[in-house]
């Protein structure tokens, strides 16, 4: 399925993350700190600088980007206009060290994986209410969570350990607690790293290392869906995304790169969450 990817957007600063947002726009974080908004056609529009390096980002209802920046070490909140604002950076007593993807529940509380130092197997999990009250939501799955998003239902938070080569499910209990983290699929061999869902339970994972992208029916074995050897067209394809006004096209960011590509997926994304504040 390589020969299906093509570029779509170029020169882009090492993206990692990428979301589709409300606009209909995709949207990606730079290595210095910028907030991009790509065009389906490809047209670049750089909204804004936090001046440090963002991993993951997710949108609200208003077109609010919540960018997980590493070095300002808190997640931060980006309006249309391009003011950046601290939306959490943790609690007092566990200040966030490597904020590094979230998702929204249908509420607006929004998950926050912080990954740890490499190797410490420290990670954790913060749960950010719609008010800004963050709490430490829980601290397992801790080899290195990354990548996450809601399950189908949306009764429990998917998330990727990258040192632990694991999907690990977590039950976001009737009051809002985390239940015990179930793993459900070993990507041994690998180190992913973001990930999204399909309206029929398919994950797509993009990893850090290989070159590579997989695709995990229900139920069934992770499968190869894309490898470039090479790492010309997939350059550390760390996060891929559902996009398109159909959710039927993938797009992958280049961590190792300058782009962003893109892909007919065959099948169609879960819509995410994006909340409206009042």
């Amino acid at each position: 399925m390589l020969g299906s990817f093509q570029i779509l957007a170029t020169g882009l600063d090492h993206p990692e993350g990428v979301a589709w947002g409300p606009d209909g726009r995709i949207y990606a974080g730079g290595e210095a700190g910028q907030i991009y908004a790509v065009s389906l056609d490809g047209q670049v529009e750089q909204i804004a600088t936090t001046g440090e390096f963002i991993y993951g980002v997710t949108l609200d209802g208003a077109g609010n980007v919540y960018a997980c920046d590493f070095g300002r070490a808190e997640v931060s909140r980006v309006s249309p206009s391009g003011e950046v604002t601290t939306y959490s950076n943790g609690t007092p007593q566990r200040p966030m060290r490597v904020p590094n993807f979230a998702a929204f529940d249908e509420a607006g509380n929004l998950y926050v994986t912080d990954s740890g130092e490499w190797g410490d197997d420290d990670g954790l999990i913060y749960r950010v209410s719609p008010d800004g009250g963050t709490a430490v939501w829980t601290e397992k799955p801790r080899r290195f969570p990354n990548g996450c998003c809601l399950s189908l239902d949306g009764g429990a938070l998917l998330v990727i350990e990258s040192r632990g080569r694991v999907i690990s499910r977590i039950p976001i209990e009737d009051d809002g607690s985390a239940g015990r983290a179930e793993p459900v699929a070993d990507l041994t061999g690998s180190q992913p790293d973001g990930l999204a869902l399909a309206d029929d339970g398919t994950m797509l994972v993009g990893c850090y290392r290989p070159d590579r992208l997989y695709r995990i029916p229900p139920g069934g074995e992770p499968e190869v869906l894309a490898e470039d050897p090479d790492g010309i067209v997939l350059n550390q394809p760390a996060n891929v995304a559902f996009v398109g006004p159909d959710l039927d096209r993938i797009a992958v960011s280049s961590l190792g790169g300058w782009s962003l590509t893109i892909a007919e997926a065959g099948l169609s994304g879960r819509p995410l969450n994006y909340p409206k504040f009042g």
